[in-house]
């Protein structure tokens, strides 16, 4: 009888990862010495944001992801704090518009120039204020725009409409402690948060109620980190009693007691989880390290399954992580990071080794695009949606970016436009016409409008169908392809 070890199949046991050549790297940044457990790093298809030293002030650079090499000292920074920046995150459905929490105890939101900064941006486009210390978290919702998560170091979570500037739901009965960090569920109708009371609770923003809560999740002093899984899970990064580090999965429905728990070493820097929803891989970075170890999380016990790790020589002091869109899916990339030393951002792939240049439908399903799935004021009436997704096997090219607009006035009241006396709002009986309706100029206006649109529709119709039938027909040619390779034909 044979007794041969099993391995474990899985299609990500060889991911490796690549630190890109020097040339590819953004050198000479004076990355800030905070003492604070953030990235510090944000990254998306366009740009590259890094929190930066600076005195009078805090700032961070926005640099075009082309342009690398020596970054002169003279470079515009970000630089409306007058206090350190201590977090920023990049608008999920905007690839201009980034937000950043400081020490001066506001929380900005800026708008980048399509090409990149060219003199000093000193003016946001909103400052939102609400908070009495310092924020240290900041979180974009992931499918409503607009919607923006603060937390501060007074223990509040402040989420606003960064289109009116109002505050949407102050939370500030259930953190008795220092919050550690915030993250959003795929659909954003409750976020976790760590805490420095060691509980992991899972909150209903809309209700401001506790759905549920672990108290000492990691017994360890030391922080910990909470995020959301795709499926509803909790992955959770700690420290035992004896100050070594964790790693704990949960289910929300059961807190007592953790689905896995590993314990990785004894070093002292915190755990900065990284998850990708489409693969089930979770990158965990510990702050001081320079390594990053990899795991997929399966719905098979034990649930997380170490896959490999990345060491590289120098200590990292932070790490972004590249939305998936913005990866390359010909090279087989399914992960990028942007590893901060202390004067330069070097970018590391991770990639799949695959023998074919064809499209690898498994590596890449459909991954969550920048179009938000609802509007602010649809998603405080109470409806949720999940991401709306997009197809990585064409270049996907995004509409163009709107400027963020802010319309200040009562986000609570109607969000709709105020409506003339005399006429009707949607629902109410339809008994008046404005004068535009009633005049002949309107109607044939209104007929051009509509012959406009239907002419858009057909062409539009008539190009998805040939994008359809190109796909096809490159489905065919890959498969014909194949047998000939495999000596078939």
């Amino acid at each position: 009888m044979s007794f041969r070890k099993v391995v474990r199949q899985s299609k990500f046991r060889h991911v490796f990862g690549q630190p890109v050549k020097n040339d590819h790297c953004y050198e000479d940044i004076r990355v800030s010495r905070v003492t604070w457990d953030s990235t510090f790093c944000a990254v998306n298809p366009k740009f590259l944001a890094v929190i930066v030293e600076a005195s009078g002030g805090g700032a961070f650079l926005v640099l075009p992801l082309s342009k690398t090499g020596r970054i002169d000292k003279a470079y515009p920074t970000v630089c409306g704090h007058t206090g350190p920046v201590l977090d920023i995150d990049w608008c999920p459905h905007n690839d201009e518009v980034i937000a950043s929490g400081s020490e001066d105890c506001t929380v900005m939101v800026w708008q980048i120039p399509e090409n990149g900064l060219t003199s000093p941006l000193t003016e946001p486009v909103v400052v939102l204020e609400g908070h009495t210390k310092r924020v240290g978290i900041i979180a974009w919702h992931p499918t409503a725009r607009n919607v923006l998560l603060s937390a501060g170091c007074d223990n509040v979570v402040l989420i606003w409409n960064v289109g009116t500037a109002e505050e949407l739901y102050r939370l500030d009965g259930l953190h008795p402690d220092l919050i550690y960090n915030v993250s959003w569920n795929r659909s954003g109708n409750l976020f976790c948060s760590a805490c420095k009371d060691k509980s992991v609770r899972i909150i209903d923003p809309r209700r401001g109620t506790l759905v549920a809560e672990r108290e000492k999740a990691h017994e360890g002093a030391r922080p910990m980190r909470a995020i959301f899984l795709a499926d509803g899970k909790v992955f959770t990064t700690g420290f035992s009693r004896m100050s070594e580090r964790q790693l704990a999965l949960w289910d929300p429905e059961n807190l007592e007691e953790p689905m896995a728990l590993q314990e990785l070493d004894s070093s002292n820097g915190a755990l900065l989880p990284f998850y990708d929803p489409d693969t089930s891989v979770v990158y965990v970075c510990g702050k001081g390290d320079s390594s990053i170890r990899y795991f997929e999380i399966t719905e098979e016990p034990p649930y997380i399954h170490f896959l490999n790790t990345f060491t590289s020589k120098e200590p990292q002091r932070g790490m972004g992580s590249m939305p998936k869109r913005g990866l390359e899916v010909s090279k087989c990339e399914i992960a990028r990071f942007y590893k901060l030393h202390e004067r330069k951002c070097e970018p590391i792939v991770m990639t799949v080794p695959r023998k074919s240049d064809l499209f690898q439908d498994d590596l890449y399903p459909d991954t969550a695009g920048p179009e938000a799935a609802l509007e602010a004021e649809e998603w405080v009436s109470g409806r949720d949606a999940d991401p709306i997704l997009i197809s990585l096997r064409e270049a996907y090219v995004p509409s163009k970016q709107r400027d963020l607009k802010i319309s200040r006035r009562n986000v609570l009241s109607d969000s709709r436009p105020a409506v003339a006396p005399g006429s009707s709002r949607l629902g109410a009986p339809a008994s008046t016409t404005t004068a535009a309706d009633a005049t002949p100029s309107g109607s044939l206006a209104r007929a051009g409008e509509a012959g406009k649109l239907e002419e858009v529709m057909q062409e539009l119709r008539a190009l998805r169908a040939l994008v359809k039938e190109q796909g096809e027909r490159i489905c065919r040619l890959e498969e014909q392809l194949g047998r000939m390779e495999n000596g078939d034909a």
